[in-house]
């Protein structure tokens, strides 16, 4: 496979994937992933850290649970190089506690043989923490 056929076919996987964030389709969701495939969110909030193929399974509905109607995740930029892409984004949804929640985000897509194997995802913490996450922080954050 040629270089630009390769970085299209990345592209059209990360369009997939946000198709599925968009409806909420947590089985597509968590195929995109290679068996050792993994998430990793920047910070230090209560959903910040490393989660398996396993965990995302495990969570995947509860984070949809908390849009009742949804979150759109709407792509701005995106760039491809080999099995890496780069994206802009950002995030509108009604969360379960009343509030608007809205994000910015640049997401690193690596792939090996068409699956995710890394996903890392770096936003605006406070915004997680304050709506996401009701205000609470992990034990010990900023100390």
């Amino acid at each position: 496979m040629s270089a630009s056929t390769l970085e299209a076919a990345n592209k059209a996987r990360v369009e997939a994937f946000f198709d599925a964030m968009n409806r909420g389709d947590t089985v597509a969701i968590v195929d995109a992933y290679d068996d050792d495939g993994h998430v990793w969110t920047t910070g230090n909030t209560l959903i910040s850290g490393k989660f398996s193929k396993e965990q995302i399974r495990a969570a995947a509905g509860a984070i949809f649970q908390s849009f009742p109607q949804g979150i759109r995740f709407t792509i701005t930029g995106m760039t491809a190089e080999g099995e890496r892409v780069a994206v802009e984004a950002e995030s509108r949804g009604a969360h379960a506690s009343g509030k608007t929640y809205t994000n910015q985000y640049h997401f690193l897509f690596i792939f090996r043989n068409g699956k995710l194997l890394e996903l890392r995802e770096y936003m605006d913490t406070e915004r997680v923490t304050d709506i996401l996450c009701g205000g609470q922080r992990p034990a010990g954050a900023g100390q």
